[in-house]
């Protein structure tokens, strides 16, 4: 089968190489941008090693040859999965490379926004040596967290929180309880949201776009924090730009909007009270390695025959 990466911003692709190269799948990559980059680079492909180039209806349909889509992280947005699904095509993702490191970033992005870090950290070296100013904040094991979405990511966030003594509330009605997180306290969306001092969300986009809006908002203490790693849309950002003006909850903290790169002149970032990075949380050297090894390995899997490890669709 040939193999073709249909784009890739990454460094290099020594890791995807030794993969196939040691399986003896032939391969090689492109830098598509658009479905007519696709079409007219790519007609030869079985595989597609995918990271942003928009898989589509009209792709699908001049690209018989296409057996199998596999993306680079754990989102197909790109990829209309219902069109390839009934052009016989496998859509794969890997939706455990970064799930440590996106569950370290939501404790990091909580930890900063309870303790005030990097309001503190900046007055301290431009202003005055003055603690009061961080007043109050609370004990963590006097604080309940919500977790929206208990999947992989959700799940190792609540073991970070409790971990620090917090208490853990959930919601996610496809979990299914385990003596290993006995700890979660499954809620409601309703009672977690007037419930927690602290949110987290990890729910997928497909069933949580603007799940945070203005009545979300209302519903939080005016002293909680809402943090999203998950995906942008899931917070209705001018719904949280009228939550912080207004005091409708004490911060925020994202790593992921809804249109992204995200201009330093946009209004949401005037509000102190919240914290922003780049969509950076699935990072880690580590976990860049294992994604590229993930995507190699499931296309070789693949192509030999086997089961594949990570469908996103059905094709029985």
């Amino acid at each position: 089968m040939q193999v073709v990466i249909t784009d890739c911003d990454h460094d290099s692709i020594d890791i995807e190489q030794g993969v196939l190269d040691a399986a003896q799948l032939p391969f090689r990559l492109e830098q598509c941008h658009t479905e007519d980059e696709l079409i007219q680079r790519c007609a030869d492909a079985d595989i597609f090693i995918n990271q942003y180039a928009p898989v589509t209806e009209r792709v699908l349909e001049a690209l018989p040859n296409l057996k199998m889509v596999v993306r680079y992280g754990v989102g197909v947005d790109n990829v209309d999965v219902d069109a390839a699904t009934a052009h016989g095509v496998q859509v794969c993702n890997v939706p455990d490379y970064g799930m440590n490191e996106v569950a370290d970033q939501a404790i990091a992005l909580m930890m900063a926004l309870l303790r005030k870090v990097v309001p503190m950290n900046q007055q301290t070296k431009t202003e005055r040596w003055d603690y009061t100013a961080a007043i109050p904040s609370h004990r963590l094991s006097e604080l309940t967290v919500g977790v929206v979405g208990l999947g992989r990511i959700g799940r190792e966030f609540a073991k970070r929180a409790h971990a620090l003594g917090m208490r853990v509330i959930g919601y996610d009605p496809y979990f299914s309880p385990s003596e290993e997180f006995d700890f979660i306290e499954q809620v409601d969306l309703d009672t977690l949201q007037r419930t927690a001092d602290v949110i987290s969300a990890h729910c997928p986009p497909e069933t949580a776009m603007g799940m945070f809006d203005d009545e979300a908002f209302d519903r939080m203490k005016d002293t909680a924090y809402l943090i999203n790693v998950a995906r942008g849309g899931i917070v209705d950002e001018d719904a949280l730009d009228r939550a912080l003006t207004e005091g409708k909850i004490a911060g925020a903290a994202l790593d992921c909007m809804a249109h992204e790169p995200v201009s330093p002149d946009d209004p949401l970032f005037r509000h102190e009270n919240l914290l922003v990075t780049p969509h950076m949380a699935w990072y880690s050297e580590e976990a860049a390695a294992e994604l590229k090894r993930k995507v190699a390995e499931e296309s070789v899997r693949f192509a030999a025959g086997e089961p594949v490890r990570y469908p996103v669709n059905s094709l029985t």
